[in-house]
């Protein structure tokens, strides 16, 4: 029966079977030792019966192996106290090879921040044998499995929602599927599941939750990946506090029972509106560790939490054709030759998204569209050592609201219904008051991992823009594929 390196310390002086892969070969004439290493950890063992000899000479870094040994006590002044298993060594008995490796493109034995990005990403199969890269996708599983246990014990109900959805404009480009058996029409992959929330808090779920994959079709914008994953969820009957206390109840969990090495700075977290953070801090992600402010080198294990809220609900953009001639605007310095100034309306966009509702003592002027620019939402943002990990709001649950924010950002009745006509009929059944949240959950693992980017902690990351080394993805189709989905490309 197998036995794990880490338990090998309990076997002391019984047989044991370890699997696993040669980390390092050591070869002192009489005695060669190999470093084994498998899910749990490394084990030393030490090749002495010369019947085993040829065959460990052999073995190299990576090869596949299974050992048959002794467990005992390393002679004394060979101990390694500073590593589990340091007091004691395997004496095999037997060796068999599973399967050889070919060498390595790169050191495993490092952090691996020292290699190339591209070439780590395309053997990232290799890359993901180092240890911390198991530690951070271990612990990543510890925080998903922590966050599954909390929110079942708060009533929460797990709700896988659809990746082939409806395209809808929300903030940013979607991901088109072509839909083989509706010839010119496409699948749009959800850049959240917002709207399939909100639909489940119409359905009488109360509290639903979901680990979800998201996609967002945007630029090259350096620590951002076009696939990615939020803990996603939604509360009826609820207002900005109790969304909040539940969040900051969660991650102080996680910080305590899986990072007790680490301290929050302030409970509960700190409270700021983004009038004042941007007033006082120039920015709506601000860090309150004390040495972000004095210039000196941060303390990667204080956490600072806050609140960042009452966001303005919309702001302007500017239309196209102002882009485009601006010797056409009243008022204009521009060289131009022109005979009759125009004043072009605002446009404006939500800062969010369209489905926040505006804080009460809003709402009056969100439905008769006026003094836009100064209406807030009820909005929240939580905010970890200048990064936004998470952002959410109390929703608009009225069909006319949402109405009046779509119309708003300029969408017509006849797109309104297009788009969002789905929404707006469900919210005429008796869609209960809600809001909720959406993390983060790369980011915030970045941050309690220590690590330099977003791809340190996901498996199997992309580049920035969108390629997978390791696959070749994105790649082209063949003609064939084209003409079922009745697509036609440049070429």
């Amino acid at each position: 029966m197998r036995t794990l390196t880490k338990n090998i310390e309990e076997k002391e002086g019984k047989e044991v079977e370890l699997i696993g892969w040669v980390q390092v070969r050591r070869d002192h004439g009489k005695l060669i030792f190999i470093d084994l290493r498998d899910r749990s950890g490394i084990a030393q063992v030490v090749f002495a019966e010369k019947e085993l000899h040829a065959t460990a000479d052999e073995l190299r870094s990576e090869w596949v192996v299974r050992v048959k040994g002794k467990v005992q006590k390393r002679p004394k002044g060979m101990e390694n106290p500073k590593i589990p298993n340091g007091n004691y060594e395997v004496s095999a008995t037997s060796l068999e090879v599973l399967a050889k490796a070919e060498t390595p493109p790169f050191d495993l034995t490092t952090n691996g921040l020292e290699v190339s990005e591209e070439v780590r990403l395309k053997f990232r199969y290799l890359d993901l044998r180092r240890e911390r890269l198991q530690k951070n996708l271990r612990n990543r599983a510890k925080v998903n499995n922590l966050i599954r246990n909390f929110l079942a014990k708060e009533d929460f109900v797990e709700i896988e929602t659809p990746i082939l959805g409806k395209s809808t404009p929300e903030g940013a480009r979607d991901y088109l599927v072509p839909a083989r058996l509706s010839p010119g029409k496409f699948y749009a992959l959800p850049q959240a599941p917002q709207q399939y929330k909100q639909l489940m808090m119409v359905a009488g779920l109360e509290r639903y939750y979901q680990i979800a994959r998201c996609f967002r079709d945007e630029d090259t914008r350096g620590d951002r990946q076009p696939e990615f994953t939020q803990l996603d969820l939604e509360m009826s009957f609820v207002n900005e506090e109790d969304v909040m206390a539940l969040n900051e109840k969660l991650l102080i969990e996680i910080v305590k029972n899986l990072y007790p090495e680490k301290k929050i700075q302030e409970t509960p977290f700190p409270r700021i509106s983004y009038a004042e953070a941007m007033k006082k801090y120039k920015t709506d992600r601000p860090d309150l560790r004390p040495s972000a402010s004095s210039g000196q080198e941060k303390d990667p294990n204080l956490l600072a939490f806050c609140w960042i809220t009452d966001f303005p609900f919309f702001e302007r953009v500017e239309p196209e054709a102002k882009r485009a001639h601006p010797e056409l605007v009243e008022g204009s310095n521009g060289s131009g030759s022109v005979s009759s100034p125009q004043t072009f309306k605002d446009v404006w966009t939500f800062t969010h998204n369209p489905f926040s509702s505006p804080k009460p003592e809003f709402m009056e002027d969100l439905m008769a569209e006026k003094n836009i620019s100064k209406i807030l939402a009820s909005q929240y943002d939580i905010v970890l050592n200048g990064w936004e990990i998470g952002g959410g709001s109390i929703r608009n649950h009225t069909p006319t609201a949402l109405e009046a924010v779509l119309s708003i950002i300029g969408l017509s009745k006849e797109k309104i219904q297009e788009n969002f006509g789905h929404m707006l009929h469900a919210f005429f059944y008796g869609a209960p008051p809600h809001g909720g949240i959406a993390w983060g959950l790369d980011r915030l693992m970045m941050i309690l991992e220590n690590e330099p980017n977003i791809r340190e902690v996901i498996a199997l990351p992309k580049t920035g823009d969108g390629r997978d080394l390791m696959t070749g993805a994105p790649s082209e189709v063949t003609k064939e594929q084209l003409k079922e989905l009745h697509i036609k490309t440049g070429k």
